[in-house]
């Protein structure tokens, strides 16, 4: 970070090639606190990094609790003219579930069908579980039902997400369901999903599978 001070006191300012070397040598370092510094300069000069460097700075800025930086990167690659799939997009709300704004989340998540774009498994997913651990299993378990309805077919993960959301929060008999509805279609319980049902059949003594 010295070198980027020195630099910008004695020479032009920096170009968007030598802005993303720095940002992603920072942040392979560890220097999270830098890197957001950087981020903060980088866009304030009207810069943004590209494409690829924008997804690794998003994912790292979610997944280090950074979500003030990470918005402000994810707006400023919208106002761009980035072309944005879906994957910002579920980078982005994996972190804001991640930190307990389901809420906001929730919002981006209705925005992909305003920008023409289609959630897939994964963005499901992570929105699914985001619901379950705010305390929210119905609402959960309408998004998981609508996921056919947007032409992307559940998948075992999804299900086991949807399962365990459904123990969390106490609600045995609809996880016994849809857990033998799972198996139905060929799918399996995963060894997480397993072991809390174990868990729930011991501590009601076997009355879960009643």
């Amino acid at each position: 970070m010295e070198l980027f001070h020195e630099i910008s006191r004695k020479g032009p300012i920096l170009d968007t090639v030598t802005y993303a070397t720095l940002l992603q040598s920072m942040f392979q370092l560890g220097r999270v606190s830098t890197t957001c510094e950087l981020l903060r300069k980088m866009l304030a000069s009207g810069q943004i990094p590209d494409i690829v460097t924008s997804l690794i700075l998003l994912n790292g800025l979610c997944e280090t609790g950074h979500i003030k930086e990470a918005l402000k990167l994810f707006e400023a690659m919208r106002n761009s003219g980035l072309e944005l799939d879906v994957v910002p997009y579920a980078i982005l709300i994996d972190g804001l579930c991640k930190v307990g704004l389901v809420k906001v989340a929730k919002e981006l998540f209705h925005q992909l069908s305003d920008k023409g774009l289609k959630p897939n498994v994964c963005t499901y997913r992570v929105m699914i579980s985001g619901q379950c651990k705010d305390g929210l299993p119905n609402e959960a378990y309408r998004l998981f039902g609508s996921m056919g309805d947007n032409g992307c077919s559940s998948d075992s993960c999804c299900s086991n997400v949807m399962i365990r959301g459904f123990l969390r929060n106490n609600y045995t008999s609809k996880a016994t369901q849809l857990l033998t509805e799972m198996v139905g279609k060929g799918f399996s319980a995963d060894i997480f999903t397993a072991t809390l049902f174990m868990d729930f059949i011991v501590y009601s003594n076997g009355s879960i599978l009643l």
